[in-house]
Parts: structure tokens; C-alpha cells; sequence
């Protein structure tokens, strides 16, 4: 059996916070605001494949009412994540994802963000795309007020 997932993040930018994204600290002035490290792209990941194997979302799994997930480094999340679907039977078969930002670029990081997906759920970087795009200066993306990402997964039963 296959199934698929979708995740969606969105994160204010704001001053003296690092950037990171993909688990890759970016050179940038500003920051995501969050409980945790706020790692957009991992959150929508994350998300994904929760929803592939029904198994909730990320706020149920690591809420910000819990102290625990403070200054998170969301690739533990990640880990976390995948560690939950294969206890339930899964095992990822791809991961594609979209950042939305003007700025920073985010080609010259798109490989190790992609490396650090990959072994985090454990599968090869050749099965993990990291796309990015802007949305033309429109919206809060645009406006360069915050950085949205999205990601689809597939699972397939380990049985």
C-alpha cells in the first residue's frame, strides 16, 4: 500500500534569530520566529509525513505549550517524525519540497539541505528534492516579512 502526504509552514521573519532552513544555518539579517529552531522546510516535512500515515501533526507530536520543544533543532523533530512512521509500518519512498522567499538565495544550500532530509528519514538524497521559489513581491513572502514551505511525501507499507 502507498500513500501520500502534504505539509505546509509558514514563520514570521524577524531580527536576531538564525536562519535555518533545511537544517543549514544561512547567512541572512534576520531569522524565523518560533518556539523551536522554526525550521520551515523540516516542519512542512515533518507534516508530510504525519499525514501519510495518519499519524496526526507536528503540533500534536511537539506542541509549543511544551518546554521541551524550546530552541528545538528541528532535525531531531525530523528524526523523531520518521521514527513514529516506521514504528507504524512505513517506509518513505520521496520527499519533494518548496521554499518561498525572496531572500536569501537558497541554491547554494539546496544540496545539504537535501543530504540532511535524506538522512534523516533514511533514504538517499536522490530520493529528496528541495525547490526554491519566490512569489514575485507579493504577499508576506514577497514582502520578505516571513518564509512559507510545503512538502509532499510518499510511504509505502514495510508488510
Amino acid at each position: 500500500m502507498r500513500r501520500m502526504g502534504i505539509g505546509v509552514d509558514v514563520h514570521r521573519l524577524v531580527a536576531e534569530r538564525r536562519l535555518i532552513l533545511g537544517g543549514v544555518q544561512i547567512p541572512h539579517s534576520h531569522g524565523l520566529e518560533g518556539h523551536s529552531d522554526a525550521d520551515v522546510l523540516l516542519h512542512a516535512v515533518c507534516d508530510a509525513l504525519l499525514g501519510a500515515a495518519a499519524l496526526g501533526d507536528i503540533g500534536q507530536h511537539f506542541p509549543d505549550s511544551d518546554e521541551r520543544w524550546r530552541d528545538a533543532d528541528s532535525m531531531e523533530l525530523l528524526r523523531a517524525t520518521a521514527a513514529l512512521v516506521a514504528a507504524a509500518g512505513w517506509q518513505v519512498d520521496n520527499v519533494d519540497a518548496t521554499v518561498v522567499a525572496e531572500r536569501p538565495k537558497l541554491a547554494p544550500y539546496r544540496e545539504a539541505m537535501r543530504e540532511n532530509i535524506a538522512a534523516a528519514v533514511r533514504i538517499e538524497a536522490d530520493q529528496v528534492s528541495v525547490k526554491a521559489t519566490t512569489t514575485e513581491g507579493l504577499g508576506l513572502c514577497g514582502r520578505g516579512e516571513g518564509i512559507a514551505a510545503m512538502a509532499v511525501c510518499g510511504i509505502s507499507s514495510k508488510k
